[in-house]
């Protein structure tokens, strides 16, 4: 009599790497993660790119970078070591001519070989592998493994964007450590800051995590006085907007640095730079920030802080114009003589 045990769903399993759980779980997304449990499921059959993407509904090229990156992480192999290349065809070698029966056997004459060195092409040298400005799967898991610290920050970072991390920002907050020199803290206050703007884009967060480093902002207190004034010029700008009729809108860093110069720094308010804003428009006919920016110097310099100073300083300085100068000649006897010359002359 036969005995069997029927485990259920579990009749039918195959092993997974612990290094999908305990590594890329946190890293992967959801499509590479999909990508990796159908290889495995149909381990030692052949699968094309255009049935996984047929059977997981997803594009072949999102199929394509998630076979990249597994392969990256070393759980897949390349492309070079799962099908052997197909090696160019050697031609056969020329087959012996017999010589002459008295032919004498000719051997070719050793060449030369300069001891100069030359600029040929030295022997390759396979290098170690080494990270390049972003580190790769691989090594993005390593350092998540060894140090808690790191760890930490990518699960903070997904907490705050509320979704899992890209390969890609993985990688970006890695290099933003361990290359630009951000510590965590500071890295985590960059990524609230660029989720409050709503900018939590990888390129905005690596464009801006360089730009924190070249400028020193490397502790908590300096990230700190950064994010306070990068809230405050926000205000400002809004300030300018109303002062100037500005239809809402992004403004540039030349404008932002401006708004901070005169609402942050010189402290003028609205009704200042209306007066400059006019002041420009008569003069220039269109929207200037720099001739608005001269303006508010020469008032920042000469202490005018109120319009009714500025309407003051603006009449003293039409008065101070110098008048028109009169001719020195009357134009009316000027006009009579010549009417009397002209009758003279034709008489």
């Amino acid at each position: 009599m036969p005995f069997s045990i029927d485990l259920g769903p579990y009749n039918a399993v195959f092993a997974v790497p612990t290094a999908l759980v305990d590594t890329h779980m946190r890293l992967a997304g959801a499509v590479q993660l999909k990508v990796l449990l159908y290889l495995l499921r149909h381990a030692g059959h052949p699968v094309q790119e255009e049935e996984m993407a047929q059977s997981l509904g997803v594009s072949a090229a999102d199929i394509k970078d998630a076979l990249f990156y597994w392969q990256q992480a070393g759980l897949l192999p390349s492309a070079q070591e799962d099908t052997e290349p197909a090696s160019a065809p050697v031609a056969a070698p020329a087959e012996p001519v017999a010589p002459a029966e008295n032919a004498p056997l000719r051997t070719e004459e050793p060449r030369l070989i300069s001891s100069r060195p030359t600029p040929a092409a030295a022997p390759i040298k396979k290098l170690a592998p080494h990270r390049v400005e972003k580190p790769d799967g691989v090594f993005l898991a390593n350092r998540m493994a060894s140090s808690s610290e790191i760890a930490a920050l990518m699960q903070e970072t997904e907490f705050i964007l509320g979704r899992p991390l890209s390969p890609g920002l993985s990688s970006t907050l890695l290099y933003m450590h361990d290359d630009c020199g951000l510590p965590t803290d500071v890295i985590i206050m960059l990524v609230q800051y660029a989720k409050e703007q709503g900018k939590d884009n990888t390129h905005y967060i690596e464009s801006t995590g360089r730009a924190w480093a070249q400028e020193g902002i490397l502790s908590h207190e300096k990230a700190e006085q950064k994010l306070r004034y990068l809230d405050e010029s926000a205000k400002a700008w809004r300030v300018v907007e109303r002062a100037l009729g500005i239809s809402h809108r992004r403004p540039t860093t030349r404008e932002m640095q401006f708004c901070a110069r005169w609402v942050l720094t010189w402290h003028f308010e609205e009704a200042m730079l209306r007066e400059a804003y006019e002041r420009c428009i008569n003069a220039t006919g269109k929207l200037n920030f720099t001739y608005i920016d001269r303006i508010l110097e020469r008032w920042q310099r000469e202490g005018i802080r109120t319009l009714s100073q500025a309407q003051q300083e603006a009449g003293a300085r039409t008065q101070q114009a110098p008048a028109p100068q009169a001719p020195s000649y009357d134009l009316d006897e000027f006009e009579k003589m010549s009417q009397w010359e002209l009758m003279h002359k034709e008489k």
